[in-house]
């Protein structure tokens, strides 16, 4: 590829990157998935900051941009900066406001960390609004809705999410089956799953290999797939039909599971919606016979 074939805008470049991902080397799918992820910070930080704080040296980072057709990292980086310039506040502006508010709370003084995991999660709550479209959340409640059985599948640190989405659609009325993976058939059941029925798949980095190949597997048998996963360039992206992003950012814990159990309630919410005829304030009841 020649200078003149780098994509000239921060669309084309993602694309680039999600069509070579594959191909790429482990140094260089590590920046793809760190350019992906955190947009904003690649458009306002040096190439030295961007590569000590990913462990990765600065001269990687201009040969992947050389690798994409530009002279050098700062053409790569331009893109991300005209996209700055017309997008909504990103990840470090939404945090500094909340730590603003957040540090007049004189209570918080011997607490530290719980501030610091409050403004983090808030943060990354108000950033599911930029990366999940309404079109999207939509597709994915509508094939759930439409769906026999939904077969959700979750382990390690996403077992949480699946767990309570189970809760939630169950109680909106679907038929649901955990695929555990405790007594070792999960792969064996979720070769049942048929084209009239859909799989819920929930990984994040570092994708549980398990997950990820019976969603392969059941991509192959044409069952649709809602995937919700921190990036589009999740392992999870090629096999599902909707995929749902809740990105990753640095915290006190590995994972934090704020924004993605808020994103598994709205789809179970938009998935009731469905269910009670297109209401506007849809209602999922408790096992109490009360509303949650």
């Amino acid at each position: 590829m020649t200078k003149t074939d780098a994509p000239a805008d921060y669309e084309g470049l993602i694309r680039l990157i999600h069509d070579r991902f594959d191909q790429m080397s482990r140094t260089y799918q590590k920046i793809a998935e760190y350019l992906t992820q955190n947009p904003n910070d690649v458009a306002v930080h040096s190439v030295n900051a961007i590569a000590e704080r990913q462990g990765v040296h600065a001269s990687s980072f201009v040969r992947f941009a050389q690798s994409l057709g530009y002279s050098g990292f700062k053409d790569l980086q331009a893109l991300f900066q005209q996209r700055l310039a017309t997008a909504a506040p990103g990840f470090e502006a939404r945090v500094n406001a909340l730590e603003k508010e957040m540090r007049s709370r004189e209570d918080l003084e011997d607490a530290e960390f719980f501030r610091d995991l409050v403004v983090s999660d808030a943060a990354s709550v108000q950033g599911l609004l930029d990366e999940v479209t309404p079109n999207d959340l939509s597709s994915a409640a509508d094939i759930i809705s439409g769906a026999d059985t939904i077969y959700l599948l979750g382990q390690l640190r996403s077992a949480p999410v699946v767990e309570i989405i189970r809760y939630l659609l169950t109680m909106a009325g679907k038929r649901c089956l955990l695929l555990d993976p405790s007594g070792g058939l999960s792969t064996h059941i979720a070769r049942t799953i048929r084209p009239s029925d859909a799989l819920l798949a929930v990984s994040f980095r570092f994708y549980a290999n398990e997950v990820v190949s019976i969603a392969e597997e059941a991509a192959a048998s044409h069952v649709p797939i809602v995937a919700i996963s921190d990036s589009t360039l999740s392992p999870l992206a090629k096999s599902a039909t909707v995929l749902l992003t809740a990105p990753e950012h640095s915290s006190l814990i590995s994972r934090s599971l704020t924004a993605p159990i808020c994103l598994a309630q709205a789809l179970a919410l938009a998935v009731a919606a469905k269910e009670q005829n297109g209401t506007v304030h849809p209602t999922i009841p408790s096992v109490t016979g009360t509303k949650d």
